[in-house]
């Protein structure tokens, strides 16, 4: 019989403490070993006390509350990661409840691949809400694109991945300099790469997101999305001194016209016209990043630094 590995799941939230008790819920499900993981919840400075929550939990699993103040969901990562005491790392996110066979099924692929990024699949659990299933068929066109070979995949959603904490810390964790919830996952993963190591997408290992979304959330989480891109692209120009490249037109073709390939009728069609919306924000956050980091530039604000321990952090269990 194989031996399972030991993984410290990392779970970074900010001010969702309902969500956050769905996610913790289905952390009590998993059909895994209790002795074999611990679950690290890092609080990003919410405004609400997270300990009651967090303590409610520790009857039925191994968890751990840190907080910091807030920096975003990347510096967040990194300090859970920074008192994780497993082999493997899993991350997932305070709106998603993985399914209860999520960490067998990666524990699986990581003890055949122990030096790969194994990414799973994610499932909007809000089909009703029309923002929330665009933005989940703008993941599974990326998911499409970018992970077409399943064990030369290019990209994999910080929501929803696993690797070993050596290589983790090896690549240098996440860049702290991109504060947003958007393209953090992006960075790292051509980081990643760059160091020569292998992504591989593993669509058994299943996280249900739960992230509601209005018009006027929706079209912040997409311009959030363009201003990543910017930062993504500038950070990667820098570190590999070569010039800033998009996108070819036909992928974004492609992207806006990917739900009359999976559907049909009024619903694909509106459904084209939502994720043409996505592009528009994406486009303009884009450009207002683009713009706002050459007046940064112009001013010498401080850019923050790279991946490092975080002092005077509180450590509750």
């Amino acid at each position: 019989m194989t031996t399972l590995p030991t993984f410290s799941i990392i779970v970074p939230t900010y001010d969702r403490p309902l969500p956050l008790w769905r996610c913790l819920q289905a952390l009590t499900q998993l059909d895994y070993p209790r002795a074999l993981f611990e679950v690290v919840v890092v609080d990003d400075g919410s405004r609400m006390l997270l300990a009651p929550l967090v303590a409610a939990f520790q009857a039925k699993m191994t968890i751990h509350l840190v907080t910091q103040r807030h920096k975003g969901p990347a510096a967040a990562r990194n300090v859970g990661a920074g008192v994780a005491n497993g082999r493997f790392l899993a991350f997932t996110d305070d709106d998603c409840a993985p399914h209860a066979d999520w960490l067998y099924q990666l524990a699986l692929c990581l003890l055949a691949h122990p030096d790969k990024m194994v990414g799973g699949r994610t499932q909007n659990a809000l089909p009703q809400n029309w923002f929330s299933q665009t933005s989940q068929l703008l993941t599974n066109y990326l998911y499409g694109h970018y992970n077409s070979v399943a064990d030369h995949a290019r990209f994999l959603a910080s929501n929803n991945f696993a690797l070993a904490a050596e290589r983790y810390r090896q690549v240098g964790g996440f860049d702290e300099t991109l504060s947003l919830a958007a393209g953090e996952d992006r960075e790292f993963c051509d980081r990643w790469r760059q160091h020569g190591l292998g992504m591989l997408y593993l669509p058994q290992a299943i996280v249900n997101h739960e992230h509601y979304l209005d018009v006027r959330s929706f079209w912040r989480q997409h311009f959030n999305y363009g201003r990543g891109a910017w930062l993504f692209h500038t950070i990667r120009s820098e570190r590999t001194n070569r010039i800033i490249r998009l996108e070819s037109l036909s992928f974004y073709l492609r992207l806006v016209s990917y739900p009359l390939l999976v559907g049909k009728g009024w619903r694909a069609l509106r459904l084209t016209a939502m994720l043409v919306g996505t592009q528009a924000a994406n486009a303009a956050g884009f450009f207002y990043e683009r713009f706002a980091s050459r007046h940064r530039a112009k001013k010498k604000l401080p850019q923050g630094e790279l991946y490092r321990p975080i002092e005077n952090i509180s450590n509750t269990d």
